[in-house]
């Protein structure tokens, strides 16, 4: 379960840091344009909204440009014409994926995703042919600054969390969704350093490849997700730390 989820959460740290930044903000602002329309405008009362904001601050992104989105999703603004479609696929060797996208026009993201798909040597599926190997799941990092892991790992069971997994990096917490805002504002309140936390699609079991084949995958899906009205890409590929050194 891990390794594809701290492959993409390395990546999207990554992404607040370098070069992209303005492809970030875009994503982000579009994540609050879309939860903005589906929950109304008030965080307080939007979970979704409010986890939107969250992330887009931990990335810096200007108070300005989160307000604009809000009022984009909330019909104050024009450019809310925004949707929020799932794609269902294969990658070679087998490698289920699911490819989350926000767009304004449905024809040009499918024909995009097909082309990376064809290009790739994967495969599009009907819906519901992947879907079904994966569980909605809240997922959240947290820093492992000076604290003891295992101390971590105790205050997310005792805030409800399912599952605790422990890298040398950071941690990841695992929660049924409904219970995602509440652990993530109960470790906060604990004093840890909160990096992420979203509804995640979660993998029921892996899949395991060789090197080769495992990069072959894994550039595929970095290809899916240069795509500007991709969001998110999940997958039960299953990266081992050895080869995540090596990328």
């Amino acid at each position: 379960m891990s390794g594809h989820s701290k492959w993409s959460t390395i990546k999207r740290k990554k992404g607040a840091e370098d070069a992209k930044r303005g492809k970030l903000f875009t994503r982000l602002a579009r994540e609050i344009t879309v939860a903005a329309r589906n929950g109304g405008g008030d965080p307080s009362a939007n979970p979704a909204l409010r986890m939107a904001i969250e992330k887009a601050r931990n990335a810096n992104m200007p108070k300005d440009n989160i307000e604009r989105a809000i009022k984009r999703g909330t019909g104050e603004l024009e450019g809310g014409e925004l949707e929020e479609v799932i794609y269902e696929g294969y990658a070679p060797h087998g490698v289920a994926l699911l490819v989350k996208c926000v767009t304004d026009n449905r024809n040009r993201t499918i024909a995009e995703v097909r082309r990376i798909f064809n290009r790739s040597g994967g495969s599009l599926a009907e819906a519901g042919a992947v879907t079904w190997m994966f569980d909605t799941k809240g997922y959240i990092t947290i820093a492992r600054d000076d604290i003891d892991p295992d101390d971590i790992f105790m205050m997310a069971v005792d805030a409800g969390a399912e599952d605790v997994e422990i890298s040398d990096d950071f941690v990841e917490v695992y929660t049924a969704p409904g219970d995602l805002h509440w652990v993530r504002e109960s470790l906060a309140g604990r004093g840890l350093t909160i990096e992420d936390a979203e509804l995640s699609q979660v993998p029921r079991t892996l899949m395991t490849l060789g090197e080769k084949e495992t990069i072959q995958v894994m550039n595929m899906i970095e290809a899916l997700e240069e795509l500007d009205d991709v969001q998110r890409v999940y997958s039960n590929l299953d990266i081992s730390e050895e080869i995540l050194a090596t990328v």
